[in-house]
């Protein structure tokens, strides 16, 4: 049995120190030697994008459904999501942290979503709160280089004006990328934005025939070139020159043009790239039954991976490690293509490894057609000597400035890669460094971001974005998965492959609404806050707190635990030496 317990009388109760303030007296944070400090850096989808854009910005908008704030920062740096959502290579989700954890973020398809949200519900841009810009511009050629030099100039106020070759245009976006890739519409739409800020087009005049350079040096202050690469390499084989070997960017230009392509039964393509595949997937759909041939791997085929697989399951065959060697005629036609069996050595300049010929190794096929798709040439002539040119390029600082300091060049002229985005990407520098040119202004390079090839950031340049930004790119290991659950990546809905082979539709249909905000919620934010409160709910000591969706530490009462910043998911809070 318990015994009783004694109830002691108040006399006896023993004297206690009592406190009536508020812990607020003691800053505890004296003690500490580390400092918490909240700091965004660089995602990987960021640094690796050739257009330099705010990916995870955006996709952070597109989860909340703030589809149009997207829009609009989306558009401050690329001019066209809705072609780049469609062709671009996305070496974004090459680098998204998300492909170690689970699939990667389907990036290009939530930007194609933005850019065509803007057309479905008419948004237009904002404007600039800045000055208009005193100074001519000419931009001579009306390809993805040349269009987002136009249009980010104009944004900033400037008299544009593009000189372009062909009746229209686009350059490969029109002329190159089948329809059933890229629509003409989805062009038209994109483009209609710089014809709304007062750019300018002349078609049909060719700079070096019938219009001078010189010319254009006395009217503007400033010139961009981008002419492209529109020449087609030569396979230097016996037969090549005959009836029925056509050149590849030449077949996509007719057909996108609406010209009647007669091709035979049976056509081999010859080429492991893009314009390869697009040739193939065209024949196809003409009714032919292409096959394509390659001298390397897959591996190290240049053409986009989806375009590869895409061009497979649509019943495409490809024959790697064969080579042609001679075309043989019949009555001036195509008949006979002889193929050398290849094999790989060590790796080229390319740094891919080298088709080496197998001695004796040759075989013959029966075709109708031959086209070619092994590369593109630029022309330059029309240049020489008032600039420096270097091989197939032309000579450009890191801001696509030329020898010529009133003269920029960007796009497939110049030594990057021969991409839509990269090209892009190029025209934005331009642009930005005409304006600096211009206005007798050097560009800062710590406004670089740490992205790909050193783009610019127009809404960094601009002073939109005054965020203190650290160049630390955020890797996998840097993120805390214990606040992640792994989930699909959303499939697109796309054409039923029945029709898709018989006809010209779009192929690739994109993502509705609903899942175009699901897909973005995936994101992991790498690196940049997106105010999920972990920091203030597991602060031993209540010194994290938010003000104006802002977060702020109160180090009188922090004791340099470092809890907030293990528990950041994204890591962005840095733990450092107290006095630093």
């Amino acid at each position: 049995m318990v015994d009783k317990i004694p109830v002691l009388k108040a006399d006896t109760i023993p004297i206690t120190g009592m406190s009536f303030a508020s812990t607020r007296l003691n800053k505890t944070g004296s003690w500490k030697y580390m400092r918490p400090v909240h700091s965004d850096k660089t995602p990987p989808c960021n640094e690796g994008c050739p257009a330099g854009e705010d990916i995870e910005g955006w996709l952070y908008l597109v989860a909340r459904n703030r589809v149009e704030e997207a829009f609009q920062l989306l558009k401050l740096e690329n001019p066209f999501p809705s072609i780049c959502g469609r062709v671009c290579y996305h070496p974004c989700e090459k680098a998204c942290n998300r492909r170690e954890y689970d699939y990667p973020i389907a990036i290009h398809l939530v930007e194609r979503f933005i850019g065509d949200a803007g057309k479905r519900y008419g948004w237009k841009l904002k404007s600039y709160d800045i000055e208009k810009r005193e100074g001519r511009v000419a931009i001579i050629g009306a390809g993805p280089a040349g269009l987002s030099c136009a249009y980010h100039l104009a944004r900033m106020g400037y008299d544009v004006e593009i000189f372009e070759k062909m009746p229209s245009y686009g350059g490969i976006l029109r002329y190159g990328i089948p329809v059933y890739r890229l629509p003409k519409n989805v062009i038209d739409w994109e483009v209609q934005y710089l014809i709304d800020l007062g750019v300018k087009f002349h078609f049909n005049v060719e700079i070096g025939k019938n219009k001078q350079l010189e010319d254009l040096q006395k009217d503007f202050s400033a010139i961009f070139i981008a002419t492209g690469a529109h020449k087609s390499r030569n396979m230097k084989i016996e037969g090549e020159n005959l009836d029925g070997v056509i050149v590849g960017l030449e077949f996509l230009k007719d057909v996108n043009t609406g010209k009647n392509v007669k091709l035979g039964k049976k056509v081999a393509v010859i080429g492991g790239g893009n314009t390869a595949m697009d040739v193939a997937r065209t024949a196809l759909r003409l009714g032919s039954k292409p096959i394509i041939l390659y001298r390397r791997t897959r591996n190290e085929m240049p053409a986009i991976e989806d375009e590869i697989e895409e061009a497979l399951k649509e019943g495409i065959e490809i024959k790697y490690l064969v080579s042609p060697i001679k075309i043989e005629n019949k009555n001036e036609e195509v008949k006979i293509l002889h193929l050398q069996r290849m094999k790989l050595g060590e790796p080229d300049s390319s740094g891919r490894r080298r088709p080496i010929p197998i001695p004796g190794d040759i075989y013959t096929m029966e075709v109708d057609n031959v086209i070619t798709a092994i590369g593109e040439i630029t022309d330059l002539n029309f240049i020489d000597g008032l600039v420096k040119i270097q091989g197939q390029s032309v000579v450009v600082n890191e801001f696509c400035q030329t020898t010529n300091p009133t003269i920029f060049a960007g796009g497939d002229i110049i030594d990057q890669p021969r991409t839509v985005t990269d090209a892009i990407g190029s025209g934005k520098r331009a642009a930005i460094a005409i304006d600096s040119y211009l206005r007798n202004r050097t560009v800062d390079k710590e406004l670089l971001t740490i992205g790909y090839k050193g783009n610019l950031s127009m809404a960094r340049y601009l002073g939109i974005d005054k965020r203190e930004l650290q160049r630390k790119v955020v890797l996998f290991n840097n993120l805390n998965m214990d606040h992640f659950i792994h989930e699909d990546r959303h499939p697109q809905k796309t054409l039923d492959l029945s029709i898709a082979i018989k006809s010209f539709d779009e192929v690739n249909l994109g993502y509705e609404e609903n899942i175009a905000i699901e897909e973005a919620g995936r994101c992991f934010n790498c690196g940049v806050c997106n105010h999920c409160d972990n920091c203030i709910v597991f602060c031993p000591d209540v010194a994290v707190y938010k003000e104006n969706d802002k977060y702020y530490v109160n180090y009188d009462f922090c004791k340099g635990c470092g809890l907030c910043a293990f528990e950041c998911p994204r890591y962005s809070i840095d733990m450092v030496k107290e006095g630093r």
